[in-house]
């Protein structure tokens, strides 16, 4: 059984971050593998790849052992940043994912600076860089945590839209989300409760943000 770790959602500036964890039995490696499970990055970010991922995500939650999702909220991610411990969180997440399922007889994460020093505790996890585009099982974790990510942030924009317009930008420091912080200011006199105060953005300071501390909001969904 070999367990892959990866996460999606660190650098938006809107809404949260995932870590997901995926166990495959070798059977189920190379079903994925012949299913076409990629790092979730080569699928690019239009219609048609957010509908090719949710549907890998749910042959992933088929075929895998155990499948779990950790969140940290915007606020939490905030009080981490301001405390110069963003890797130590996504650290933190993925012991608990490791912890959460079966004993995996190998634990690859991606990521050798970020998740390396995690050797020290679980002699058994590999810490390598673009591990999502030589492992099947990190791959297929990229792909959960991605449509994770997605479908949360859909959640917090959704109910916007209608004043609005659509939202484009996925949350991420970009002219589409610029956008809609802009147009959210001008409708509501406010920015939303979903974004990062911590990230050093000239936009967030244009419209009135300070860095504050969030408090620790978690939440876990389990296969």
């Amino acid at each position: 059984m070999i367990l892959g770790i990866d996460e999606a959602g660190r650098g938006p500036v809107i809404g949260p971050l995932v870590l997901c964890g995926v166990w495959l039995a070798p059977r189920a490696e190379k079903a994925l593998r012949e299913l076409g499970v990629q790092d979730s990055k080569a699928f690019g970010s239009n219609a048609r790849a957010q509908e090719r991922r949710a549907g890998l995500a749910r042959q992933i939650r088929d075929h895998a052992g155990h499948v779990v999702t950790l969140i940290a909220e915007a606020a939490e991610v905030d009080r981490r940043v301001t405390h110069g411990e963003l890797n130590r969180l996504e650290q933190e997440l993925a012991i608990a994912a490791i912890e959460s399922g079966p004993r995996a007889d190998r634990v690859v994460a991606d990521g050798s600076r970020l998740f390396g020093p995690l050797t020290r505790v679980c002699p058994r996890l590999e810490a390598r860089d673009r591990a999502d585009a030589t492992c099947v099982a990190v791959a297929a974790a990229s792909i959960v945590a991605k449509v994770e990510r997605d479908a949360r942030f859909r959640a917090i924009v959704a109910p916007f839209e209608a004043d609005l317009g659509p939202v484009q930008g996925g949350g991420y420091v970009n002219a589409g989300t610029e956008r809609f912080l802009r147009a959210y200011v001008a409708r509501f006199g406010c920015l939303p409760d979903e974004l990062r105060q911590s990230w050093s953005w000239p936009v967030l300071q244009e419209l009135g943000v300070s860095p504050t501390a969030g408090l620790p909001l978690f939440s876990a969904r389990l296969k």
